[in-house]
């Protein structure tokens, strides 16, 4: 007799989804999948508004990536006002980036320490009481403290420059709504009341060290576990050096191999290389790049995909990071998915070592916020969300309101690594089992995590997935299921 195995909701994510794997009466594995199953309906509702409010609206995707939609969006806005990423102003343009760095940092530092190191520290089989950030501080309480104030440091960083933590407002149409002033400046650099850059830089090398000893303890199982060849996609700098870049860029791809798949393409020609597909069984869409087709194009995004597609980091102590751990595979991508731990974690000390050389430049006290140009109706704005590449694109009538608005957020690329993730551990640790332990399917929900996936922001459009209306008695039995196609 056949047997579906269902985790509903997969747990320590952003969001709502659960996978079902399908067994056979010999218990082989003949199916699985990983079903998001909310649906938000943002690229619908947001029709009709007037264009300026879209960088307002769009933040409510989600309480986690505010920022990076509020960004993209307005990086869409500033076209439409017409204002390219190169005409802000100085002090526009480096406002901005130190909130979307801020962002970077507290959201990479939430997922490393509150999602992703109960599973490493105490085991994917340990006790689910303890398997928890609450285990983390009780057990680990130093390396606690460091993970609660860091993030609290980036989110500081978003409510100086965006006015509150969550939802704030930093940009309008063309530029910032306010610069920073020497007491804020100071707040972040003098240490008194919160630790100061340089501690958060300190401590992102202290993270990196704890997380490459780990590795020499549990390579065996970091080097396997979910890993699969993939293509790999992000935004690289525009001068030609392909060096990373996490607010504005070229999208740059490569398969499993190294081989570029698509080469530098202006952000604002996204939708002559993408198209998106989808299946019944989720209300997330699924990505590729079109000359390859829908069987190859698909990417990982985030920041396994952003290390191997860039050749370097700007600031230095991130990139002699960035070399060690590409050297671990001689220089070729890495798809091994259990990494994507450590590059987050270079990751979130390049975004230490940005906000510091901000900090200290002068333009962000500059007065000139705003510009403004021509007219235009259409505007598209990338940027490198903490998840991955996240792309905004509106079109405007003449009267200014909203007629077509297209979203492909970063976990939504990763639609298709998180569903052979999950095929990888149904067929490597739940396949031809007598009996199926917790352990076992909390391995599944591990793979998931290394995408840091925030699903709330992912589901935009309805796709064909049907709805399915389950009816439980009061003591929690099945009775009925009704599915409207």
């Amino acid at each position: 007799m056949s047997k579906k195995i269902v985790i509903d909701p997969v747990t320590r994510v952003e969001g709502h989804g659960k996978v079902t794997i399908q067994l056979d009466d010999k218990g082989n594995v003949k199916d699985s999948k990983f079903h998001i199953v909310e649906f938000r309906g943002f690229e619908k509702f947001i029709q009709g508004n007037p264009y300026w409010q879209a960088p307002l609206v769009v933040q409510r995707l989600c309480g986690i990536c505010p920022v990076s939609h509020h960004l993209a969006a307005a990086k869409a806005i500033d076209q439409i006002v017409g204002i390219d990423p190169e005409d802000l102003s100085p002090t526009a343009t480096k406002i901005r980036k130190l909130l979307h760095y801020g962002q970077i940092f507290q959201s990479h530092a939430l997922h490393f320490f509150y999602l992703a190191a109960p599973d490493l520290l105490f085991g994917v089989d340990a006790d689910p009481a303890i398997r928890n950030v609450v285990g983390v501080a009780q057990e680990h309480p130093e390396l606690a403290k460091k993970g609660i104030l860091m993030r609290k440091f980036g989110q500081e960083m978003i409510k100086a420059t965006a006015g509150k933590k969550i939802h704030g407002i930093a940009a309008v149409p063309g530029g910032v709504l306010k610069n920073l002033h020497r007491n804020e400046i100071d707040y972040f650099l003098d240490g008194k009341e919160i630790p100061s850059i340089d501690t958060m830089i300190e401590w992102c090398t202290e993270v990196i060290d704890f997380m490459k000893g780990y590795h020499k303890e549990h390579a065996a199982w970091l080097d396997t576990f979910a890993a699969f060849p993939s293509g790999h996609l992000g935004l690289v700098s525009k001068d030609g050096s392909g060096a990373l870049d996490l607010y504005d860029g070229r999208l740059r791809a490569v398969d499993s191999t190294g081989i570029i798949t698509l080469n530098d393409i202006p952000d604002f020609q996204y939708h002559k290389y993408f198209n998106e597909d989808v299946e019944r069984w989720s209300y997330l869409k699924f990505p590729y790049i079109k000359h390859l087709g829908r069987e190859n194009g698909w990417n990982r995004v985030g920041p396994l995909g952003r290390m191997n597609v860039c050749k370097s980091i700007t600031t230095p102590i991130a990139e002699k990071e960035r070399k060690e751990f590409m050297a671990y595979t001689n220089g070729k991508p890495n798809n091994m998915t259990m990494h994507t731990h450590m590059a987050r974690l270079i990751e979130t000390l390049h975004a230490a070592e940005v906000m510091k050389e901000l900090l200290h430049d002068e333009d962000i006290t500059g007065n000139e916020l705003v510009r403004e140009g021509v007219r235009r109706n259409e505007g598209i704005g990338v940027i490198e969300a903490p998840r991955g590449t996240l792309i905004h694109h509106y079109k405007v009538d003449d009267a200014g309101k909203i007629e077509k608005c297209n979203l492909i957020v970063s976990t939504t690329h990763n639609n298709d690594p998180m569903n052979k993730a999950v095929g990888w551990v149904a067929q490597n640790v739940i396949d031809k089992k007598e009996e199926i332990t917790e352990g076992m399917l909390n391995q599944v929900e591990v793979a998931i995590r290394a995408y840091d996936p925030c699903l709330s922001c992912a589901t935009h459009a309805m796709g064909k997935m049907p709805l399915q209306l389950s009816i439980f008695n009061n003591e929690g039995d099945l009775i009925d299921e009704k599915l409207k196609s």
